[in-house]
């Protein structure tokens, strides 16, 4: 048997991916007005993101447990390792760790401090050495090595949702006077959402975004995920900016950004993730 990778639905892995690698995702949930919406299972109001009542939280420790101990069995026992959204995003890592800590060391967790495709190309990388024949420290040790070559970027439209998230960190002081920017937003080492730039056009802001990409992968092999919130114009337009000015771009896709990351960052928001190869 083979160690199995968890993640969960802030990852934004394709279900024909995940299939591919037999990475299992479970579900973080959307709160609106009193209805429990799991991301990726049950249907979600097109709108969600514009609802002032909405809230989000992370995934439950029901559907954790359930999740890895069917992974664990099947693995034959080989182990799991579970890549899930910065624990400076959200509750879902302590969730899982204590989770972990009931069942036992065959259950690994990681912190990717990421977010969307950046939790995504951790378990892509953690799958991969599974798919290889890796023993459950290999898999684990793959899973954290691929953490230092990700990084992401956001741009944000509006400010209203980051307001009511309370997910931003360092830039939360400026919040409350900057109507008229457009911020570039980073996470940071430690996966927190931080503000890199303050511009005050978008089309500026989405120009700082593809430079602050394409000085982060340099020189080596690169792989870039746009995301979106409804802008998928201004997403596409920004990766095909990309693949003329990559060198080395192994591969760029475009998604939406997922209800659940939505919520807090607001219609409009572009945002890239990306993954380098070591030197």
């Amino acid at each position: 048997m083979t160690v199995v990778v968890v993640t969960d639905s802030s990852s934004r892995l394709r279900p024909e991916l995940c299939e591919q690698w037999g990475i299992r995702q479970v579900p973080l949930h959307v709160l609106d007005d009193g209805d429990d919406l799991r991301e990726g299972v049950d249907p979600m109001p097109s709108d969600i993101h514009d609802r002032t009542r909405v809230t989000t939280s992370g995934v439950s420790p029901a559907d954790l447990a359930g999740t890895y101990r069917q992974a664990l069995a099947d693995s034959g026992g080989d182990g799991v390792v579970a890549v899930h959204i910065s624990a400076a995003l959200s509750g879902t890592y302590s969730a899982a760790a204590a989770v972990a800590r009931e069942i036992g060391q065959a259950i690994r967790v990681v912190n990717s401090r990421s977010a969307a495709m950046g939790v995504g190309f951790v378990a892509l990388a953690a799958a991969e050495c599974a798919r290889a024949g890796g023993g459950l420290d290999d898999v684990e040790a793959a899973a954290r090595a691929a953490i230092p070559r990700g990084q992401a970027f956001i741009v944000v439209h509006r400010l209203d949702n980051l307001r009511r998230s309370g997910r931003i960190g360092a830039a939360a002081s400026w919040l409350g006077t900057a109507l008229a920017l457009k911020p570039l937003l980073h996470v940071d080492v430690d996966g927190r959402l931080v503000l890199s730039q303050r511009i005050r056009t978008v089309s500026k802001a989405h120009a700082a975004l593809v430079d602050q990409i394409v000085e982060a992968a340099g020189a080596r092999n690169v792989s870039v995920v746009v995301h979106h919130v409804d802008n998928v114009d201004a997403a596409e337009e920004i990766a095909a900016t990309l693949t003329e000015r990559l060198p080395h771009l192994q591969s760029v896709s475009v998604t939406d950004m997922g209800p659940v990351l939505a919520v807090h960052v607001g219609a409009g928001a572009v945002g890239a993730c990306i993954t380098v190869e070591d030197a």
